[in-house]
């Protein structure tokens, strides 16, 4: 058996072409224009890199984009002023602060200033506790994404055994809480899962997001189940000196062979992850006027 590619990319560019064709719709017929505002603190290379794609993506589907820099060594106080008038502000649906922000700042505290309703990282307790109680809030990207992602290839999941390894806030847990909404017999799996092997090969579903690479063999994987890689580790390139190398936690080669279908790194789940930023901004703009949600896109 070789497993089927899913191919984030590709999908990815369908949920935004979907995103766009919504935000057109939303300025036509009712004049409002979906807003994402994010914040930078500092000068983090990588923060600038994913900021920049955020925005470039946010325009490209025909949203509106606020930017705003902040120095690294502003205080909470100004932090927290600038989420207060974003929260006040009409124009913007959808806030989020692009993470890590420096040592001085509280991460927890910043997620929780800012709106739930505007929260499209999916990140506050209120976020997570409407999750977990089957209400409406907004989902964490990554996790959406994969669930979008798993919709695509699998349509019915009622009654399938899925495995998350990994219990983490971000992604773990809400993924699980997805996977149960589907109606998925569903197993947190984590660093103290006795015969994690074992726990793994009863897998229809099987995500692994524990950021150890190459962690997941073939032989822990179902014959035909769908895979779901989550981890990234940047290594030195073997081939290529001075260049890394993108590795997942799941050992690609030897998991294709058994997997009925199964996501690469790169190219897999990371796309989805700006894309169902977009998606949560536009499900967030419906919300905050009262107007029917898009379909597919939300959780």
């Amino acid at each position: 058996m070789t497993a089927k590619v899913i191919d984030g990319k590709e999908f990815a560019g369908r949920v935004r072409a979907q995103v766009a064709e919504h935000v057109e719709r939303l300025k036509k017929d009712h004049g409002i224009t979906a807003g994402l505002a994010v914040i930078l603190v500092g000068e983090d290379p990588a923060s600038e890199v994913y900021v920049a794609a955020k925005h470039r993506q946010t325009v490209e589907v025909g949203m509106a984009s606020f930017e705003h820099r902040l120095p690294a060594d502003v205080s909470e106080e100004d932090l927290f002023a600038l989420i207060d008038q974003l929260n006040a502000d009409e124009t913007v649906h959808g806030i989020l602060c692009q993470f890590p922000v420096p040592d001085h700042l509280n991460e927890r505290r910043v997620v929780a200033r800012i709106d739930p309703a505007k929260d499209v990282d999916g990140l506050s307790v209120v976020n997570a506790g409407l999750l977990a109680s089957g209400e409406k809030g907004l989902v964490s990207c990554t996790p959406l994404g994969c669930l979008m992602l798993l919709r695509d290839q699998l349509g019915n999941m009622s009654g399938k055994e899925a495995v998350v390894i990994g219990r983490s806030n971000l992604f773990g847990k809400p993924m699980g809480q997805l996977l149960l909404k589907e109606s998925c017999t569903v197993t947190i799996a984590h660093s103290r899962t006795q015969d994690l092997a074992e726990v793994c090969k009863r897998a229809d579903i099987l995500v692994a997001a524990v950021g150890r690479a190459e962690m997941v063999k073939g032989d822990w994987v179902k014959p035909g189940a769908t895979v779901i890689d989550v981890g990234i580790t940047r290594i030195p390139h073997p081939e290529k000196p001075g260049k890394t190398k993108l590795l997942g936690d799941v050992d690609f080669a030897s998991a294709s062979e058994v997997a009925g279908a199964i996501t690469p790194v790169p190219g897999g789940v990371g796309p989805m992850t700006i894309a169902c930023l977009l998606a949560n901004t536009l499900t967030a703009t419906c919300r905050a006027h009262g107007l029917e949600e898009p379909e597919g896109l939300t959780a």
